[in-house]
């Protein structure tokens, strides 16, 4: 339950200003957190920091771990001041676009840097704490390490099409091939080191400067994942591993035909027979990383949209009741004070409220919602809001506040933001108003994306669910935090209570 009124940022890490083409956890994340503290707020939101592919469209939420980061993250600069890169190495990146992610073309550059890295790190000692991380984190790292360098082996193959040995994970058959790819695995190991040092150091240095970060647990994870190759019995598969149900949404705000997202669905019959080991342990290593957890997609743990594997679309899935009880007691019995707020939004039941009441999960508000149907019934209009819950201008899924009200609010919508708003706004003005809108709710928390506060129109929107390319790659331009930025946006928060 929240008890604090304050606010905070919604910005991922990937969006960074960086000369390397992607946001990291080097110097310019530093600058953003000064920047955080300068402004009066509390909290920074980022999305899932987990392992992504081209694959996926380097989606944050198809990661091919739940456990493992991205190494795209890793600062060159820390590598540098490591003695793990030179200066010259680091000094001459190409050309990279100022506003947005060219996923490939940086991939491409950060794969030779940290090929470089690892190589001059193979012929040093190891520093002491990197056996004490290989050993912690053995569970996920050591399965992790090995699907990698084994899809790498087998031509970036899905797993379930590898040799049937190494698919069921036979271990002679699994010990004789890691023993050819004993360098590859190690390697992995090494990135993961990196990572998860460079983003614990800069983690601290938000909590000395009284900021919390905000960490993202997707529901799902892909199937072509360490995850389900090295648990398959924790999924609905068939014999031959194969997904036989995936998950989705039905059609909603986003999307007529419904969400196919493609991830396999929990078996959670198994999942209980195991006392929901798999989950507890997931949830541990997030609580971990981060101060606080949004669980995306939180209604599936109550109910799942269940569709079969050969559908094109997901108008014709059906809804499967998972053992919400009995799970989040064992979460709770386990994590007794487990900082977990509900991503509540869509097609949300009786039973789904009654969950997140029971619970005192706080819950999730978005002023693009507020405007449409009942206004005495809409839970985002503001006069409908309860403490316990988190009000957002929109969030990554969502359009811009400007986009939203240039595209997307029409007739009665745009009439109804006017009246509540008391006069008419310009798209000039509209992220402004939005974000006084939220920062005086009664809701405890106030999020507003970067881009909100910056006020960019659609070109800047992160995420659009429905399509599948051109995702994720919103950048902030270069300059934009100054300190008169951040003395508004503190005198915001200052005016309505929530320093």
């Amino acid at each position: 339950m929240l008890r604090r009124r304050s606010s905070g940022i919604l910005m991922h890490v990937t969006s960074i200003p960086s000369k390397y083409g992607i946001g990291d956890f080097g110097p310019d994340a530093y600058k953003f957190v000064d920047f955080l503290k300068a402004a009066g707020q509390n909290y920074w939101q980022i999305l899932p920091l987990n392992h992504t592919t081209a694959k996926a469209g380097y989606s944050p939420y198809g990661s091919s771990s739940a456990f493992a980061g991205n190494p795209l993250l890793i600062s060159p600069d820390l590598l540098c001041r490591d003695g793990l890169l030179t200066r010259a190495e680091i000094s001459r990146p190409p050309a990279f676009p100022a506003e947005t992610v060219d996923y490939d073309k940086a991939s491409s550059y950060k794969d030779k840097l940290l090929a470089t890295a690892f190589e001059r790190f193979r012929r040093t000692s190891k520093p002491s704490d990197y056996e004490a991380f290989v050993e912690k984190h053995a569970g996920w790292l050591e399965p992790f390490a090995s699907f990698v360098a084994l899809r790498r082996h087998f031509k970036e193959r899905v797993w379930s099409d590898w040799p049937p040995a190494i698919r069921d994970g036979k271990v002679a058959a699994l010990e004789a091939v890691k023993d050819q790819l004993r360098v590859s695995i190690e390697r992995e190991r090494f990135l993961q080191y990196v990572f998860y040092r460079q983003y614990l150091h800069l983690k601290r240095y938000c909590n000395e400067q009284g900021i919390q970060v905000v960490g993202d647990v997707p529901i799902y994870v892909a199937y072509d994942s360490a995850d389900v190759w090295s648990h398959p019995d924790l999924f609905k598969l068939t014999r031959s591993k194969k997904p036989r149900f995936i998950g989705g949404v039905p059609p909603d705000y986003f999307s007529e035909t419904g969400q196919l997202w493609g991830n396999p669905v929990y078996d959670w019959r198994r999942l209980e027979e195991t006392n929901f080991d798999w989950w507890i342990q997931r949830m541990k290593h997030n609580l971990l990383l981060f101060d606080f957890v949004r669980i995306d997609h939180f209604r599936g743990f109550v109910a799942y949209w269940e569709v079969p594997a050969s559908h094109k679309n997901a108008i014709r899935g059906k809804w499967v009741q998972a053992p919400h009880a009995r799970f989040f007691r064992e979460l709770f019995r386990q994590i007794p004070f487990a900082a977990i707020f509900a991503e509540d939004l869509g097609y949300i039941t009786a039973d789904v409220r009654e969950v997140v009441a029971r619970d005192h999960f706080p819950r999730m508000n978005v002023l693009q919602f507020a405007f449409e149907g009942d206004p005495a019934r809409n839970p985002h209009m503001p006069h409908n809001h309860v403490e316990n819950s988190i009000v957002y201008t929109g969030t990554h899924d969502n359009n811009t506040t400007r986009g939203w009200f240039e595209k997307e609010i029409k007739g009665l919508g745009r009439r109804r933001l006017f009246d509540y708003l008391g006069h008419k706004v310009s798209a000039r003005d509209i992220s402004s108003e939005l974000m006084r809108l939220a920062m005086r709710s009664v809701a405890r928390v106030a999020i507003i994306p970067m881009q909100d506060v910056l006020g960019l129109g659609a070109k800047a929107r992160m995420n659009l669910p429905a399509r599948t390319d051109g995702n994720w790659r919103w950048r902030m331009p270069p300059g934009q935090i100054t300190a008169a930025r951040a003395g508004r946006l503190r005198n915001l928060t200052v005016t309505y209570g929530r320093v």
